[in-house]
């Protein structure tokens, strides 16, 4: 047996009758891909960029030394998958997605980098995140990283919607530059892209027991391991915090920042979170367009586009006949 049919008999497994779902990609737009250099110092962080808030902060440096394991599991399962379509739009948005990934990892990297002067612990971070990947999650059968990987592209497209939505998070960091365009380069892309990977999951399988299983390792993910790393990224850098009481008053109200009925991060996108368990879901239902085009105008358009500085080249990978 060659190797595409051993992927098709892996993956009929995870099949049911009539649960494919054919769309049309013909007047999707083509994804670029984007390459920047921040040329990041560790002596220019801002290490509670978020808000001023060394708690809330610390979730999105926690989740920036996981996530580069995330941007691995997305490419490796994307490039596997690829393979299996036949539409030569759906299959270049793959092939874009895969080079963004790529990308958000290695730029991830190279500030989590400088994170580790400042007392992260991003080399055991680091450690803990490829052994739980390397012996578990990347071990997983394909159709479940497929289904896991649209479950964390959810996400990140919920996340990227809040950011786009409260520009003043982002207007608020005057004193670091490059940490602020890297999250908002990241966000803006992690909305260009939100629907590549859910349409692929839907084009080669389409079952709804398995999405909602892939959204659920990708919820023990995201909610679980990141928040439980960022929780104790303050005491490992400063254990005084411990019985520190201005940490605590931070630590309250770094936990509305994120989890706030009202304005919180995710508290407040609840529902869209939730909205993924509809049968009829698709990223698209929640339209950021306007937003997208608002920003890459302000950033990447204009010549004094906070990305501009830093955009070293731009490609569309070409459509190629299936």
């Amino acid at each position: 047996m060659n190797a595409p049919a051993i992927k098709s008999s892996v993956f009929a497994k995870f099949k049911t009758k009539n649960q494919v779902v054919v769309r049309d990609f013909s007047k999707k737009d083509l994804i670029p891909i984007r390459h920047l250099d921040f040329k990041f110092d560790a002596k220019e962080l801002n290490d509670t960029f978020y808000l001023q808030s060394e708690s809330a902060s610390a979730f999105f440096e926690a989740l920036s030394i996981f996530l580069t394991f995330g941007e691995d599991l997305v490419i490796e399962t994307a490039r596997y998958h690829r393979d299996f379509l036949t539409d030569p739009i759906l299959k270049q948005r793959v092939t874009a997605l895969i080079g963004q990934e790529a990308i958000h990892s290695k730029v991830h990297d190279e500030w989590n980098d400088i994170l580790k002067p400042h007392d992260f612990p991003v080399t055991f971070y680091r450690f803990l995140a490829r052994n739980v990947f390397d012996y578990g999650l990347l071990k997983l059968p394909q159709p479940m990283k497929l289904s896991m990987m649209a479950g964390i592209e959810h996400f990140t497209a919920v996340l990227a919607e809040y950011m786009m939505k409260n520009e003043y998070i982002f207007d608020l960091i005057t004193d670091d530059d490059k940490t602020k365009a890297m999250w908002q380069w990241h966000m803006l892309e992690e909305s260009e892209h939100k629907d590549i990977a859910y349409d692929v999951f839907q084009t080669l399988s389409g079952s709804y027991a398995l999405r909602m299983s892939g959204f659920a390792l990708a919820t023990l993910v995201i909610f679980g391991g990141v928040s439980a790393g960022a929780v104790l990224i303050p005491f490992i850098r400063k254990p005084s915090n411990l019985i520190r009481p201005a940490y605590w008053k931070d630590a309250v109200r770094g936990t509305g920042l994120l989890f706030g009925p009202k304005e919180g991060v995710f508290g407040s996108t609840f529902g869209h979170i939730l909205d993924y368990l509809r049968p009829d879901f698709h990223p698209n239902d929640h339209d950021t367009s306007e937003y997208l085009t608002y920003y890459k105008e302000k950033l990447l358009t204009r010549k004094d586009g906070l990305l501009a500085r830093y955009l070293t080249k731009e490609i569309i990978p070409k459509v190629k006949a299936a």
